[in-house]
């Protein structure tokens, strides 16, 4: 186990430009010792209070998606769910995925392409935080083009017709576009139900939400 003191001094050496052969040369270590911390943000002491994992939890669907998709490089996920506000180190993403990977891996998937501009999946997610000494329920609105990948998440208290509809206008604004369609899992906000012949009733506020949001 790499000690605190020597967990920043891994790093500050590293900022200074050196390579990790000098670095385990210098402290006696193994490179991939090294390597594996330079890829961590807080050392064993801290991670228990540090690295919690709720952080993880928005983003959980989205490394599922990913790892069916047939991207189990746990550095690549981490890099794009940081690029959508993830603040955990990598041991809580690699822990998550871990017992995935042999499920992932007997059920290989074909990913699903689609054109640009296509398509969008759109998501809740759900999670709790500490919050003056409580538990407080928060949600994390989740948008990923078909495409390209590009990921869109936000916080919010609730999950009401009101705030879903915000979440798709700042979403949309954020990647300067509207998708041609947009997936999404049964969401009670979006779907009324089905009728008679097993076809699906949108919830009518949100249909004229979204015909005023699609181009002429």
């Amino acid at each position: 186990m790499v000690k605190n003191g020597e967990f920043f001094v891994i790093k500050e050496m590293k900022q200074r430009g050196m390579s990790i052969t000098a670095i385990a040369k210098e402290l006696g270590r193994d490179r991939k010792t090294i390597r594996r911390w330079l890829y961590e943000d807080y050392p064993d002491t801290y991670r228990r209070t540090v690295d919690k994992p709720e952080k993880l939890s928005p983003f959980k669907a989205y490394v599922r998606q990913r790892m069916e998709e047939g991207c189990l490089n746990a550095v690549v996920i981490l890099d794009e769910i940081r690029a959508a506000g993830y603040t955990g180190g990598i041991t809580i993403l690699r822990d998550f995925m871990r017992p995935l990977r042999p499920q992932v891996s007997s059920n290989a998937t074909v990913r699903f392409e689609t054109q640009p501009g296509q398509q969008a999946q759109v998501d809740w997610g759900e999670f709790r935080v500490d919050w003056n000494g409580k538990k407080k329920r928060l949600y994390a609105f989740v948008m990923v083009l078909g495409y390209s990948r590009m990921l869109y998440v936000e916080f919010t208290e609730d999950q009401r017709l009101e705030t879903l509809m915000g979440c798709h206008e700042r979403a949309m604004n954020y990647f300067g576009g509207i998708t041609e369609t947009c997936l999404y899992d049964n969401m009670k906000t979006v779907v009324a139900g089905t009728d008679d012949q097993g076809e699906v009733v949108w919830n009518e506020r949100f249909a004229r939400f979204t015909s005023w949001l699609s181009p002429p």
